[in-house]
């Protein structure tokens, strides 16, 4: 066993390295989920203007409205779903959906929040505790 672990080891400065070469393993298909039942509710947002900014704003293989079939957006009544054949970080869909509050002039108002490893929720800031610390003064 210690003849064996010399021939796959290497030793460099005292740090022991594997001379084999690691095999990553293909990204299968990613789903992100976005529930936006609180701002459809109260009327702010529109589903389909928010799915038409994610279609025009998502870049695949660096270049905007080239989806095809490596990702696609579905929606219901309040939740848009990504599905993407390719690698897709969630941190960018984030990155979308608040450029689109950004740009809707709702970013003061709402917040994205990750309510599970899959899906992001559309939330309102608490302005209740600034309204409380403003009458204790």
């Amino acid at each position: 066993k210690n003849l064996i672990n010399r021939i796959y080891l290497f030793t460099f400065f005292g740090m022991t390295i594997p001379l084999t070469k690691k095999v990553k393993k293909a990204k299968t298909s990613a789903r992100f989920r976005v529930d936006c039942t609180n701002p459809i509710d109260d009327g702010i947002i529109e589903i389909k203007k928010l799915e038409k900014f994610l279609t025009d704003k998502i870049k695949v293989e660096g270049k905007l409205n080239n989806l095809g079939n490596k990702v696609v957006l579905t929606s219901d009544k309040k939740t848009i779903t990504v599905t993407a054949n390719i690698d897709f970080s969630k941190r960018y869909l984030k990155y979308l959906l608040k450029k689109f509050l950004k740009k809707c002039e709702l970013r003061d108002w709402l917040r994205v929040v990750a309510t599970s490893a899959d899906s992001y929720t559309l939330k309102y800031f608490d302005i209740n505790n600034d309204e409380n610390d403003d009458d204790d003064e």
